[in-house]
């Protein structure tokens, strides 16, 4: 049994140390942070949207920015689009495509920056708010799997983990997730670091 647990960590190790290895990656991490950077410098907000496991990756990007990752600071302007009642609302009204999009229309602006998560790079329902999301001048950067799919050549800047199983795409996903907070953090708040 023990054999599964090596195994199960090792490919995540390798799936991780692949995503680093190509510098294009490290770039475009640094070219996101820098794109969150400026819209919040600028009076925007940080959405952030996904499906599943996503979208809980999703609410953890947004509660660590509007809360606390290590350091006391003020909040940083960020939300998940995760309210249960605008979910299952426009999912009846509308469709489960337009959850993210609806939510976008309602509230975003342009100078305002969307994390859009999606570990097939085709959920229907994400390509739908990048769209709007481009269609109103607010950036987007895609967190992505196997081979970013649609999404790869919608959003601005496009991270795309190359595996096939979403829970190896998901591990590496919190942990760029992580990273942009504190990349944000320490241009925002150079004190704490």
């Amino acid at each position: 049994m023990s054999q599964f647990i090596q195994d199960s960590l090792t490919e995540a190790l390798s799936t991780i140390q692949s995503f680093i290895e190509d510098k294009e990656n490290i770039s475009k991490m640094d070219n996101a942070i820098e794109l969150f950077v400026r819209s919040l410098s600028e009076d925007g907000r940080i959405f952030s949207c996904g499906n599943g496991g996503s979208m809980c990756d999703s609410m953890h990007f947004a509660e660590e920015l509007t809360g606390r990752f290590r350091k006391d600071r003020k909040a940083i302007p960020a939300v998940a689009i995760s309210d249960p009642s605008h979910l299952s609302c426009v999912a009846n009204d509308y469709g489960y495509e337009f959850v993210f999009s609806r939510y976008l229309e309602g509230w975003a602006k342009s100078g305002d920056c969307l994390l859009a998560i999606s570990t097939s790079g085709n959920s229907k329902n994400i390509i739908r708010a990048v769209e709007f999301a481009k269609s109103q001048g607010i950036k987007t950067v895609g967190l992505l799997g196997k081979s970013g799919g649609q999404l790869k050549d919608m959003v601005d800047i496009p991270l795309i983990v190359q595996s096939n199983v979403s829970d190896r795409v998901q591990e590496v996903h919190i942990k760029i997730i992580h990273t942009f907070i504190e990349g944000i953090e320490r241009k925002i708040y150079p004190e704490n670091y």
